[in-house]
């Protein structure tokens, strides 16, 4: 554990955070996020953090050395999309139970694990997490993949992120010291070239790379690593001779970028795929960072006549949604690096932002909102159910913008929402996912479901009878009844 301690520490360190770098010694050592509570979900812990980031390594085999209930549903891992190897959607747990923990069976049952995955799938590394039950009763994980790796011949990685050391967001850094100690830099690629780069931070949810991809592509760009969405070890592996990275989430992955530029001289910049401007900058960014490591500077020239071409498309796509979205108003419950991008994003095709939460944004993402919004009034770092609610219910958005886990405030205020958080079911990054998520927000807002029911109910809708029916429940009554409604108009109905 002592270990673990020590890389905690080297994570809280992080000198490419500039919110980091200007505190204290003390308030440095205890890191960003709040400590966890326990018996609460605090938003997941960090050996989650951990998988969320390792877990869309497609052909990898994960194995949880735990008790059976710390392993979740593989194949519902934050909607992060794949083509090719599913291995990562298969479950492996080496399932301890109390007899294992009382009578230090763990390590051998680990082993045992290993042995068997190899032998029944082959993939080309499996990665180990032990958690908070494993870590506290001292199985040695480094001691035991490292034997297997030497015994069968495949690298196994230990996942040293145990829940109980803290939040989700260490658990992101720790995945990625695991892959910087254990994964980068073992193998050497024959095929590097002064085009390649990294893309870090990226997930792929509901196939989102799979709309900017194609941009690099005509551009003769190639992504040696994607981390993690839809990787492969190897790729991962060889990562070491990019020319450049992009980051796309820092609050999960900063520590691996600038070790990575430390190390093999990478440099890289933290940029979005939200929103057309944000893309073209981002595009601009990659070249300009490519050529300084050697590239041709010819290929300047071709990505502003891409950025041109497709942002020509884009504008023309977006001009019929215009006349219908101009002066909405927008409430994004949100956070990260979607708090600033996302905001862009509508900003440009005139939709009006009443608020956005700066929940898990760093100094520079809030930096960005500030320029953005131009006013301070708009930005809140946590918005309790119940404000949201008084917020919306009162008419003062159009739509909310969030994750599953405030949709039913907004579904109880009777106001449109969207799901912009990891578990869409649409890509909204590049020129073309810009275009669908104007085109959901359009389709949200004027769906007439709404208007329907902010109506009153039937049964609350009383008619205006003109004479009083009859108590009594003979059929001389249910006569009377028919007779009466017969004659009726709607002038003889009272108003909902």
């Amino acid at each position: 554990m002592s270990s673990l301690s020590t890389k905690i520490q080297d994570v809280f360190n992080e000198p490419a955070c500039e919110e980091n770098r200007g505190k204290d010694a003390k308030a440095r050592k205890k890191g960003c996020s709040k400590p966890l509570t326990p018996g609460a979900a605090a938003g997941g812990c960090a050996f989650d953090g951990a998988k969320i980031v390792l877990q869309p390594i497609t052909d990898v085999a994960h194995l949880i050395h735990a008790p059976l209930a710390c392993e979740g549903n593989s194949w519902d891992n934050r909607g992060a999309a794949s083509y090719g190897p599913t291995l990562w959607r298969t479950s492996f747990t080496t399932d301890l139970t109390e007899l294992d923990v009382v009578m230090g069976h763990g390590e051998r049952k680990l082993f045992k694990a290993i042995r068997e995955i190899k032998e029944a799938y082959g993939p080309p590394a499996i990665f180990v997490y032990p958690t908070c039950v494993t870590a506290l009763i001292g199985d040695d994980i480094e001691a035991v993949c490292k034997r297997a790796a030497e015994k069968f011949g495949l690298p196994v990685v230990p996942v040293n992120a145990p829940g109980f050391v803290g939040s989700k967001n260490l658990g992101n850094k720790l995945a990625g010291e695991a892959l910087l100690k254990h994964v980068i830099g073992t193998v050497e690629p024959d095929d590097a070239g002064p085009y390649d780069i990294n893309i870090l931070g990226e997930f792929n949810l509901s196939g989102e790379f799979w709309l900017v991809k194609p941009l690099l592509d005509r551009l003769g760009i190639r992504v040696r690593a994607c981390i993690p969405g839809d990787a492969r070890y190897l790729d991962i592996a060889s990562a070491h001779r990019a020319r450049a990275a992009m980051m796309v989430c820092s609050t999960a992955l900063i520590n691996l970028a600038r070790k990575m530029e430390q190390r093999w001289d990478i440099p890289f910049f933290e940029g979005s795929f939200y929103g057309i401007t944000d893309t073209s900058e981002a595009l601009r960014q990659i070249s300009q960072l490519l050529v300084k490591k050697g590239a041709d500077p010819e290929i300047l020239g071709r990505t502003e006549a891409l950025i041109a071409e497709e942002e020509a498309i884009a504008w023309k796509k977006l001009a019929a949604y215009r006349p219908r979205l101009e002066g909405k108003r927008v409430l994004l419950n949100t956070g990260g690096v979607k708090s600033w991008s996302v905001v862009h994003a509508l900003k440009e095709i005139g939709i009006e932002i009443v608020g956005t939460s700066v929940k898990k944004s760093t100094v520079e993402d809030k930096e960005r909102i500030k320029q953005i919004l131009k006013d301070d009034n708009h930005i809140f770092e946590q918005m309790a159910a119940r404000e949201l609610y008084a917020m919306l219910s009162e008419c003062k958005a159009d739509i909310m913008l969030s994750g599953g886990r405030t949709q039913f405030i907004a579904l109880k205020a009777k106001t449109p929402w969207l799901d912009i958080n990891q578990e869409r079911q649409h890509p909204y990054a590049g020129y073309d996912g810009m275009v669908e998520l104007v085109r959901q927000i359009d389709l949200a807002i004027h769906n007439p479901i709404w208007r329907q029911v902010r109506e009153p109910a039937p049964w609350d809708c009383q008619p205006t009878v003109r004479e009083e029916l009859p108590s009594t429940k003979s059929e001389t009554a249910t006569l009377h009844v028919v007779q009466e409604f017969a004659g009726t108009t709607a002038d003889d109905f009272g108003e909902c």
